[in-house]
């Protein structure tokens, strides 16, 4: 698929926004599931807005559906990038025609696309958050918004360009659209709420939710309700932890010496954890982490994106010293460095237990394994059409975090991602993916921490041709960073 470049900072803003336009409480934070369970009534601060008096709860409030309004927002998402290609790049393959849309309606008529590893597994799910937000901020559920992304995708596939429809731009902007639109989505209400508590950061947090999720506040804007309180984001009873970490690291992509051999660069990292109240893991998206890493001295601006994304999850049984529950979760993951390059979009079930000892010790487990949906992995010695240089597979996932909090002070964390995967499109081989962090944050004062950690990535590359050479490429790393965190 090529459409209008989306610049992939965007996610670094909406991100960004949250932390930064608004007061906050700060907390040392370990867990990705809160467990804040006082919800309190509050009124509106202003008496001129026409709803005075709410109460936070986490369900989900119903409002009106603008079918027409939401279907214009999804035409111009197709509309304005087929119109820009057109008559602004004159990309040929903008040239389209109804005669070209009912030829791509055959099964045989799909294939696998030739786009930039970038442009595939970032700006093709910023593209499907649009069709996502066009149905969610006017009025409708995730379940609807998320087949109006799929048949977004489907529509711009068979129809926005001559070229024969992508299988992994399908997945990559439907899946990946899901998760980001669901994502902005809730944290674009979350900010607005705590402008329904406080008068005076409203304008601030209105400029905030519109960089997370343009389209709310577009909607916003055309209802007059910018700068005002109403029910639907007042009633919000989300928390978000964030915490923001800046520092040094070193690496090396040959594993010959980290210590003597190794290069410099700066480092950044922005963590979220968002809940919607005490085990609440029956909707999806109740609960999500997202973590962005980003820095100089590797081969890009944004080194990693995880995503883990709650679907459904169901409690087994509890003691007084913690409880034990399983977890379906949407996972996506996104890997650059000067090693090697990775995107994957994942479905994992995940057995969690929380432990307890006291109020300020605590152990957390998560064990998880599933399916990788579709993964771009890098070939060396593929060129499959004008720019891809990797491959696509689908194969199996496997997951482990562990988190030990002692004293609300320390937090010692273990986290190890792996998979296995075996190439659809390219040339015929499989996939080996290891990568593993161990990290230490010691809270010294208030919300500012000094974390230390240690890692190593790997990706393993297997080819059946023997005239391929296996490899094994590989990325050690040590962090040392200030962090800051805060509590919404």
């Amino acid at each position: 698929m090529r459409f209008m470049k989306i610049r992939h900072p965007y996610i670094l803003i909406c991100l960004l926004s949250v932390c930064f336009f608004f007061p906050s409480k700060g907390q040392h934070i370990s867990l990705p599931v809160a467990k804040d369970t006082t919800y309190k009534s509050f009124s509106s601060y202003n008496q001129q807005d026409s709803i005075s008096d709410f109460i936070r709860t986490a369900r989900e409030p119903l409002r009106q559906k603008k079918f027409w309004r939401a279907g214009t927002e999804w035409f111009l998402a197709q509309a304005f990038p087929a119109t820009f290609n057109r008559f602004i790049t004159k990309d040929p393959y903008s040239y389209i025609s109804f005669k070209n849309f009912i030829d791509h309606q055959r099964l045989s008529a799909w294939d696998w696309d030739d786009n930039q590893f970038t442009t595939n597994h970032l700006d093709h799910p910023y593209h499907g958050q649009l069709y996502f937000n066009s149905f969610r901020s006017n009025g409708y559920n995730f379940y609807e918004s998320s087949i109006a992304t799929f048949v977004g995708s489907y529509i711009w596939e068979t129809g926005g360009e001559t070229q024969a429809p992508s299988i992994n731009d399908l997945v990559n902007t439907t899946y990946g659209g899901i998760i980001l639109g669901e994502i902005t989505h809730r944290i674009a209400r979350n900010i607005l709420g705590r402008g329904s508590r406080d008068p005076r950061s409203r304008t601030g947090n209105e400029i905030g939710a519109f960089f997370v999720n343009p389209v709310n506040g577009l909607n916003r804007l055309l209802d007059g309700k910018w700068g005002k309180v109403d029910e639907y984001n007042a009633v919000d009873s989300s928390t978000i932890w964030a915490e923001v970490n800046i520092g040094v690291r070193r690496f090396d992509t040959k594993e010959v010496d980290l210590l003597e051999r190794g290069k410099n660069g700066s480092y950044g990292r922005l963590r979220l954890w968002y809940s919607n109240g005490e085990h609440s893991i029956k909707r999806p998206f109740d609960q999500f982490y997202v973590n962005l890493e980003f820095g100089k001295g590797d081969s890009t601006f944004i080194n990693a994106v995880n995503v883990h994304a709650l679907l459904y999850g169901h409690e087994f049984f509890s003691t007084k010293k913690g409880s034990h529950y399983g977890v379906l979760s949407a996972n996506y993951d996104f890997y650059n460095n000067d090693a090697f390059f990775y995107g994957a979009q994942n479905l994992i079930y995940s057995w969690n237990s929380e432990f307890r000892y006291k109020n300020n010790n605590r152990l957390n487990m998560s064990v998880g394994a599933g399916a990788i949906l579709l993964a771009g992995v890098p070939d060396p010695y593929l060129l499959y059409g004008a720019s891809r240089n990797y491959n696509y597979g689908s194969g199996a996932g496997y997951r482990y975090r562990g988190e030990l909090s002692l004293l609300n002070r320390l937090l010692v964390t273990a986290d190890y991602n792996g998979g296995i995967f075996y190439t659809i499109s390219g040339n015929k081989s499989y996939y080996l993916l290891h990568a593993g962090t161990l990290e230490a944050s010691l809270r010294i004062i208030k919300n500012f921490s000094v974390n230390v950690s240690s890692g190593y990535f790997a990706l393993e590359g297997h080819f059946d041709d023997e005239q391929y050479t296996d490899f094994n490429r590989r990325f050690p790393f040590g962090r040392l960073s200030v962090g800051y965190n805060v509590r919404f």
